[in-house]
């Protein structure tokens, strides 16, 4: 199959049917960061955050299996391989919360919405995978690498399984299994989680669409002759190559990240159009489309700092435990919060 398909063309593939599986989630699952961190602060429902949290718990316990199996070589992966920089991770993700909480969605929630219609979520991709390039590797790149070092290739994988395992001997596998599994047992602790069960089926649907990721690139890898990178699904900088391969298609390859973008978009179309809710929708108040436009100017450069938006850093990269992953959760959910305070109630002085 490989030979006939070519390896670029295969990891897009891998990507597009993982990013149709989310896509699907977030329209027909209503699997979004904002909406679990708006629920929980302001709806009294925890039920979503539940799912994101059993998303992580699938994740974590999938690709440590995969480890453990051979299927995935986690120190190889971009969240164990580079040194961990804790102010990149705090900043940035501060930064990609607030910015999400602007735009009303994330990068991952933004192409579901375009694909639900919205042509608010288009100027949102568009705006968010340019700022993101423009810091990656465009005008501000070495102002990034300046202030927030890079370095890769670690001496040590980047992770509590690769630590505990160099510390006392504990197998990655036994760490993934523990702290995978107490985390899906604190999300089904609740009784209303339990009770329903399509909040328990998309959150797994999620986990398992990022484990898909990681052992479908770590294949072709592996079986092919070509250097293809050990990626799963994040949407920053990969909107950013969405947008660049849609202009130099002729004179570039498909990609992983490519087939996730467009993925999603198909199976937030699919998952839209299944419930009757797709509808084209646009933007009537020059002062919202503002507010948006800044934040995904500001999520796109925040997901590049933090090396991982809510998806990446947090889902793929806690699902190999990189330690990067719970602080930049922490720092996104933080600066939503902030965002959204800062929406819902002006910092109005308590009466």
């Amino acid at each position: 199959m490989l030979e006939a398909l070519g390896e670029a063309n295969a990891v897009a593939l891998i990507g597009l049917m993982g990013g149709i599986a989310l896509g699907l989630a977030a329209r027909i699952g209503r699997f979004c960061t904002l909406g679990a961190i708006e629920d929980v602060l302001y709806g009294a429902d925890d039920r979503r955050m539940r799912m994101w949290g059993l998303a992580i718990g699938v994740a974590i316990i999938g690709s440590h299996a995969a480890m453990s199996s051979g299927l995935l070589e986690g120190s190889s992966t971009a969240y164990l391989d580079r040194v961990w920089n804790p102010l990149g991770s705090i900043v940035g993700g501060l930064m990609f919360g607030y910015g999400m909480a602007l735009c009303g969605n994330c990068g991952y929630g933004a192409l579901a919405r375009l694909g639900g219609g919205d042509l608010r979520a288009f100027v949102m991709v568009i705006v968010m995978g340019l700022s993101a390039y423009f810091v990656m590797s465009g005008p501000l790149a070495h102002a990034r690498v300046w202030l927030f070092p890079v370095e890769t290739g670690a001496e040590t994988p980047q992770g509590v399984s690769q630590f505990f395992d160099a510390a006392f001997g504990i197998a990655p596998i036994v760490t993934g299994l523990a702290i995978g599994g107490l985390i899906i047992a604190f999300t089904l602790s609740s009784a209303g989680f339990r009770k329903s069960p399509w909040h328990i089926f998309w959150g797994s649907v999620v986990g398992l669409a990022i484990v898909s990721g990681w052992v479908g690139t770590y294949w072709v890898a592996m079986t092919g002759f070509e250097s293809e990178p050990i990626e799963t699904h994040t949407f920053a900088a990969p909107i950013g190559d969405t947008i660049y391969y849609g202009m130099t298609a002729s004179g570039n390859t498909l990609s992983f990240s490519v087939g996730s973008v467009v993925g999603v978009v198909i199976g937030a179309f699919l998952g839209s159009f299944a419930k009757g809710h797709f509808r084209w929708e646009a933007c009537e108040d020059p002062r919202e489309l503002r507010r948006q436009i800044t934040g995904a100017a500001i999520m796109g450069p925040g997901a590049i700092l933090a090396v991982g938006c809510s998806v990446g850093q947090g889902i793929s990269a806690f699902s190999v435990l990189a330690y990067s992953a719970p602080v930049t959760f922490l720092a996104i959910f933080a600066g939503a919060a902030f965002g959204l305070k800062q929406l819902i109630t002006g910092f109005a002085p308590a009466e």
